[in-house]
């Protein structure tokens, strides 16, 4: 028997997830099975799991809304120096794009991690991946072929 506390749940996969975690662990299985979702307010504010409150309006009537097949850069930067987490990892880009009415923070994969081979504006798909260093959920963003 597992001495579990009230924020703690069973994941789909069987997994449990870490105490306060559980709705953003449900989030990153969804987004790994190609289902990524937003909670949106009646306002049409996004948000991401855990939440239960729209962090804009304060409104508890949030809805899942899938999540853009695809996603816009917004900011990046270029690490070198990681985090331990990171070691293994390094050198990679750390991005944030812009999915409908959420921005996501993740790792962009598919470039040289270098300053000019990443650009704002550039359009992304969003996944999960491992982390090299520890093995565990990454969110990462991928490039996409442009439509022109």
């Amino acid at each position: 028997m597992t001495d579990r506390s009230a924020g703690d749940e069973v994941r789909a996969d069987g997994g449990e997830s870490r105490p306060g975690n559980a709705g953003h662990d449900e989030w990153l299985d969804a987004l790994a099975d190609g289902d990524g979702y937003a909670l949106v307010c009646p306002d049409g504010h996004g948000s991401l799991p855990p939440r239960r409150v729209c962090p804009d309006c304060g409104s508890t009537a949030l809805s899942r809304e899938p999540l853009p097949e695809t996603g816009t850069v917004e900011t990046f930067s270029v690490v070198h120096v990681p985090s331990p987490e990171f070691a293994d990892d390094a050198p990679y880009v750390s991005a944030i794009a812009e999915f409908g009415p959420v921005r996501l923070t993740g790792v962009l994969r598919g470039v040289e991690p270098e300053l000019d081979a990443v650009a704002v504006g550039r359009s992304v798909g969003a996944g999960v991946e491992e982390r090299a260093t520890d093995g565990k959920p990454l969110v990462v963003f991928r490039p996409v072929a442009d439509d022109a």
